[in-house]
């Protein structure tokens, strides 16, 4: 929604560049919300397994089913940081008559990239990959800076 709402803001603002990245953007983050869903009901089911005979085993594949749960929102998180960043440079360089909306889209994609971030240590919290979650939490303080920055404007 916001990378839509950020290729608005480029579109009335004649930045063509910006459109075609905005709709990058959009055409990337779409399908990840099935994905995700997929993901971590797989992880769900991969946790409700019987333990059978190599609890090792089991505990392994529960690991590689979360670490893969907390890999989508981890680009759900990093493609709605791009968004944020995007509307920044659309509100500082757009026209000022669409900055409003470039603001909500970088304070729309703020949310979500620090909602997804949420996720991936939600979803890690029984093994430390510790670089996913440091990478989720960059990705989205960055995200909350384009935010902030927007409306310093």
């Amino acid at each position: 929604m916001s990378a839509g709402l950020v290729g608005m803001a480029a579109r009335v603002s004649g930045d063509l560049g910006a459109v075609a990245q905005a709709e990058s953007i959009r055409e990337l983050a779409a399908p990840l919300a099935a994905e995700d869903a997929q993901a971590y009901r797989e992880a769900l089911e991969t946790m409700r397994a019987p333990a059978g005979d190599k609890p090792e085993q089991r505990d392994e594949a529960i690991r590689r089913a979360l670490v893969r749960a907390a890999q989508v929102p981890l680009r759900i998180a990093e493609a709605a940081g791009s968004a944020a960043s995007l509307a920044a440079s659309v509100a500082e360089r757009g026209s000022e008559a669409v900055r409003g909306d470039a603001a909500a889209a970088a304070l729309l994609s703020a949310a979500a990239a620090r909602a997804a971030a949420n996720l991936v240590a939600i979803n890690l919290a029984a093994g430390a990959e510790d670089e996913l979650v440091a990478r989720a939490r960059s990705v989205a303080d960055d995200a909350v800076d384009s935010a902030r920055f927007v409306l310093d404007l």
